[in-house]
């Protein structure tokens, strides 16, 4: 089966592992799910996540983070773009996804980077996903 939105595949997982309650989530392998991992782990919304060997093809083992009563820290995951509809926005139009509280990842000419960073570094890209 051809898969045509792979990072949507990736953040329904996540959410569902959430609902599920679960420790850890597995989704399969790639630079660009892999950045997203990396974006999500600098703001705090997810421990960590490690590449994990497996055949045919490796995965990317995703350690959940809770609260400490057990809540849970990601409370929504959104996609931006979508095969069908790729959203672009300019540093301009970049604003702070629930006063700062969540975040926003965008694919630019320097990487995978937040909201916040691509304020800093003035630079705009693609609408891959918000969080909160």
């Amino acid at each position: 089966m051809v898969m045509t939105d792979p990072i949507a595949d990736m953040l329904t997982r996540i959410r569902n592992a959430l609902l599920r309650r679960q420790r850890t989530v597995n989704v399969p392998t790639s630079r660009l799910k892999e950045g997203i991992l990396s974006a999500l782990k600098r703001e705090g919304f997810i421990e960590d996540y490690r590449l994990v060997e497996a055949k045919p093809r490796g995965v990317l083992r995703v350690y959940l983070k809770w609260g400490p009563r057990g809540e849970r820290v990601l409370a929504e995951l959104k996609r931006g773009s979508t095969p069908g509809r790729r959203v672009y926005q300019s540093v301009a139009e970049i604003r702070p996804v629930l006063r700062g509280i969540g975040a926003a990842i965008y694919s630019t000419p320097q990487g995978i980077l937040t909201d916040k960073e691509c304020r800093r570094q003035r630079v705009g890209g693609e609408l891959l996903c918000t969080v909160w």
